[in-house]
This record gives structure tokens, C-alpha cells and sequence, in this order.
């Protein structure tokens, strides 16, 4: 699959971004877009489902890591959910767990933006 699909979901306040395909330099302007356009209407409390994505480039990582002070800035945050392996591999590879959290579900995303106040969750 060539192409990035970019599928929203609302469960209260928290939009889920259902990605499907791969994130790369030829994609990932779809990615910003869609995240300014959420943060332009001050929605942001994101979670990203990351199940459907086979591959990640420097430049789609770069899109999270771009987005991710300003949308704290406004309260919100990005929480990743469902990476595959080889998606994780790279994500751990390049230590961005010190900035983003991972999820193993979509569940468990979702749990973490109503556990907010306990720091080990958010």
C-alpha cells in the first residue's frame, strides 16, 4: 500500500485517528494536516491506532514529535496505540518512548486520557 488512509473516531472529547498504510515523506503532510486541523479546533486529546500502519519513515516520527509540545501547550496529548513490531522496533529504536507513550490497544489508550491525574498513565 503506497497511500496513508486517515479514519476519525470520537469517544467523548478524545478523537482516535484509525491510520492505515504507511507514514512516509510522500504521506506524511496528510498526518500534519490532520493534526493541525484538530489542534486548529482545539481538539486535542489524540489517539492514534497505529494497528493498520506497516511502516513509519523519520519523516512520519518527525510529524508526531512535531505536533506533540504544542498540543500539551493546549492540554492535550498524543497517545499511540497498536504498534506492530517492526513499527515499535524502530520507535524504541529511536528512543522516542521518552516523549510519546505507547499503548498495547486502542482500550488502553483510551483508559490512560481518563486516568490522566495519576502521572504513570499519561
Amino acid at each position: 500500500m503506497d497511500r496513508l488512509i486517515i479514519e476519525e473516531e470520537w469517544y467523548d472529547d478524545v478523537v482516535v485517528l484509525k491510520l492505515r498504510g504507511l507514514i512516509d515523506s510522500g504521506t506524511a503532510q496528510y498526518l500534519e494536516e490532520k493534526f493541525n486541523d484538530l489542534v486548529s479546533g482545539e481538539k486535542v486529546k489524540i489517539v492514534v491506532d497505529l494497528q493498520g500502519i506497516d511502516y513509519i519513515s523519520s519523516a512520519g516520527w518527525g510529524i508526531f514529535i512535531g505536533e506533540i509540545k504544542g498540543i500539551r501547550h493546549r492540554g492535550g496529548d498524543i497517545k499511540l496505540a497498536g504498534m506492530r513490531p517492526n513499527v515499535q522496533e524502530v520507535f524504541e529504536l529511536l528512543e522516542f518512548g521518552t516523549l510519546l507513550k505507547p499503548y498495547n490497544s486502542l482500550e488502553d489508550s483510551l483508559e490512560a486520557f481518563t486516568a490522566r491525574n495519576d502521572p504513570k498513565l499519561s
